[in-house]
């Protein structure tokens, strides 16, 4: 495998573009207070009436959540997010990766092989570039912030 000095950016910056139009369909639906995704399978008038919230809120902090996702995202890859503290951001980290990888696994599951919830096979295609797309950004972080390890040749013994 090759190592490469120079971090990848770019699963970072498609998730955040991804978490972005996220935030934008869930914006959306909250001003129609729908529940649902654009694109996704219908929420039934009996489903939606059995949340505790309002459709528009619930919709809102979905929203909210996408660019905070975004954010997150692009501070994994600009030198503002990497002076953060490691361990913190690597919480951070494991909790979208939680998050992300349920909501994927969901629509890769039920886009391939059917739960019954309602997505298509290309959104479990979607579901796969977000989980890849989540997991390259970690591994980003990961690497780009470890600790330095000193080479054999640099370290002189004590006589």
């Amino acid at each position: 495998m090759v190592d490469s000095h120079r971090p990848r950016r770019w699963p970072a910056y498609g998730l955040a573009a991804l978490m972005l139009g996220y935030a934008a369909g869930k914006a959306v639906f909250a001003v129609q207070g729908r529940l649902g995704f654009p694109g996704g399978p219908p929420v039934p008038a009996a489903e939606a009436a059995r949340y505790f919230l309002d459709p528009s809120l619930a919709q809102g902090f979905a929203a909210a959540s996408g660019v905070l996702g975004a954010c997150v995202a692009v501070a994994t890859v600009t030198a503002a997010g990497r002076r953060l503290p490691r361990a913190a951001m690597l919480a951070v980290l494991a909790v979208m990766l939680a998050a992300l990888g349920g909501g994927a696994g969901i629509m890769i599951l039920d886009g391939f092989v059917g739960l019954g919830v309602g997505w298509r096979w290309y959104h479990g295609i979607i579901g796969l570039v977000v989980a890849g797309l989540a997991a390259g950004m970690a591994r980003s972080y990961w690497t780009a912030t470890r600790p330095a390890r000193p080479s054999p040749g640099s370290a002189r013994s004590a006589p």
